[in-house]
């Protein structure tokens, strides 16, 4: 085992031009949200924007706690390096949470975001907009039950995130195995009620949006993006901190860990989006069909740019072992499937709230980019906080001397 002299209290200083850049970012979105809210016709794309934008938020941050649980319950040793990053985005996961129930409760009480199924008389027999489907499906998509499912899943993704954070820092302070153990046990739990809630978190937020269509895959589907996405996110990050100088210890092996993650899962997403596609055009039923059709004949380039951007890109450029383990190529691959996965959302939900009268303009890149100015500042911040090695962890050493 080698010897390594690294400064396992260096912190990073989150000032100066990553500060300022957020920081407009933010002001950016802000003026494409008013601009959005200014015109009455450009409220509905507006609030899908915000609801595309706060999913994507939420989900990346659930994910970084996602992150956290695996490497515990895996006992990995490899990653024990890299753990500040992704607790930095579990740390951010209340943050998330609160604008994404901002924007549903926005969405449903001022503007019926969820117009498929909470629009008035679907449930009222005597009503000529009467729909025997949706008033079916009422006792479950019904306003104060679908809230309290937002509030209960996201509020019990957060606890675990700060609680595996606030361990993390108990961990820095004690050492010892104590806060160790309890990491893991906590994450078994996690894992548990995160993998039987996130396909029904997915269900609410994203699938009722079309509440006369459903798919027993969408759940994975939506899975595998939002994993996908926080891999990407975790290493930009890395790379863009071991460019700036800090977390000298991150070596290629830990670059082609993470770069074997996105195109292995890169595969996984497309597989799920192919099964279900497969299925659903070989059994040509109407009531099925009418979600790719809407999608092909009203967004028929962004339904082809999704696979370009989400399957060829990365299988592509990440076939090669050698670009697993370059920065410049895995930052480039990164940046293409988060951009990838934004496509992925936006023809997720556009086709439920604005159907044919979608556009591409300042509204959706000045709302993207405040989120993305939004996300960065408060993640670097929390990553600001503590040193940017987790110094007490037990199989630390392990990671510093990972090598493929």
């Amino acid at each position: 085992m080698g010897t390594h002299n690294y400064n396992f209290t260096e912190q990073f200083e989150f000032t100066g031009k990553a500060k300022t850049l957020s920081v407009i970012a933010i002001v950016i979105g802000i003026a494409a949200i008013a601009y959005g809210f200014s015109d009455h016709e450009l409220h509905e794309r507006t609030f899908a924007n915000l609801l595309l934008m706060g999913y994507y938020f939420a989900c990346v941050c659930m994910s970084g706690a996602f992150f956290l649980a695996v490497q515990f319950v895996a006992q990995a040793g490899w990653s024990a390096s890299i753990l500040r990053v992704p607790e930095a985005m579990a740390k951010t996961l209340p943050i998330a949470v609160v604008v994404l129930i901002a924007i549903i409760g926005a969405g449903l009480y001022t503007h019926n975001l969820y117009h498929h199924w909470n629009a008035p008389g679907l449930t009222d027999p005597n009503s000529p907009d009467y729909d025997k489907l949706i008033d079916g499906k009422s006792a479950f998509l019904n306003v104060p039950f679908f809230m309290a499912r937002q509030v209960i899943f996201l509020g019990v993704y957060s606890f675990f995130a700060v609680l595996l954070a606030r361990l993390s820092n108990n961990e820095d302070l004690q050492g010892g195995l104590n806060s160790y153990r309890k990491s893991f046990k906590y994450s078994c739990i996690f894992l548990v009620i995160y993998g039987f809630t996130t396909p029904i978190f997915a269900f609410d937020t994203i699938m009722s949006l079309e509440a006369h269509w459903f798919s027993t895959m969408f759940g994975w589907y939506n899975f595998a993006a939002m994993w996908v996405s926080s891999l990407a996110i975790i290493a930009i990050i890395l790379i863009l901190l071991r460019k700036s100088g800090y977390m000298p210890w991150v070596n290629n092996s830990h670059l082609h860990n993470l770069g074997q993650f996105i195109f292995g899962f890169s595969i996984f997403w497309t597989y799920v989006w192919f099964a279900q596609f497969l299925l659903i055009y070989y059994a040509n039923m109407p009531e099925e069909t009418v979600y790719f059709y809407n999608r092909f004949e009203f967004y028929k380039f962004w339904f082809w740019l999704n696979l370009v951007l989400n399957f060829l890109a990365p299988v592509l450029l990440l076939m090669d072992r050698d670009n697993k383990r370059k920065e410049n190529s895995l930052l480039i691959v990164s940046i293409i499937v988060l951009c990838g996965h934004w496509v992925d959302y936006y023809q997720m939900i556009m086709p439920g709230t604005v159907a044919e009268h979608n556009g591409f303009g300042f509204i959706e890149i000045g709302t993207a980019i405040g989120f993305v100015g939004l996300f960065t500042f408060t993640v670097l911040t929390a990553l600001s906080k503590k040193p940017l090695i987790a110094k007490n962890h037990p199989l630390l050493q392990e990671s510093l001397n990972h090598h493929l």
